[in-house]
């Protein structure tokens, strides 16, 4: 089964920039990453355009695709859980990344800035497994400096990849 990592913390607090550094690491060892972003609202299909003529025409599913690319755009009627984006949509990568998910049960790992919140989102350290930090933080899980980038990636490929 394909290991589902989120990565958590405050808004703003750098987990865009950490995954920016972190997934080329990966790939640079050989991993094929997948990420997921939750968010409340989002459009990828803009007025006018074909594929949001298409939906807005009754399409349930549109996708569009090119020689480098496809993207599905597909009506739900829920918040898909982890489980079942694995399943449907990144079964054929080797780890999945995700940035949010906070209420779902699986591994995080916490970006946390001391200067900017006076204490991490998970200290009570649900699910936690490791916190990525500028300061001396205990949670009783590793503790990760945020410019260690190859001790991250050693700790996720130690933790989830190989077996």
């Amino acid at each position: 089964m394909v290991p589902i990592i989120s990565f958590v913390g405050w808004s703003g607090i750098g987990k865009t920039t950490l995954l920016e550094k972190l997934i080329p690491e990966l790939v640079r060892r050989g991993y094929r990453v997948a990420t997921v972003k939750h968010v409340h609202h989002f459009s990828i299909d803009h007025e006018g355009k074909d594929t949001w003529r298409h939906r807005k025409a009754g399409a349930a599913c549109t996708i569009i695709s090119s020689a480098e690319q496809l993207a599905m755009i597909r009506d739900v009627d829920h918040d898909a859980s982890l489980d079942e984006i694995r399943e449907k949509y990144a079964g054929d990568v080797d780890i999945i990344i995700t940035e949010g998910f906070k209420q779902e049960r699986a591994p995080k790992i916490e970006v946390f800035r001391a200067g900017e919140h006076p204490s991490p989102v998970f200290a009570d350290g649900r699910d936690l497994v490791a916190l990525v930090t500028d300061t001396d933080f205990s949670l009783g899980v590793p503790s990760i400096g945020i410019a260690e980038i190859d001790r991250l990636a050693d700790f996720i490929e130690d933790k989830f990849l190989k077996h």
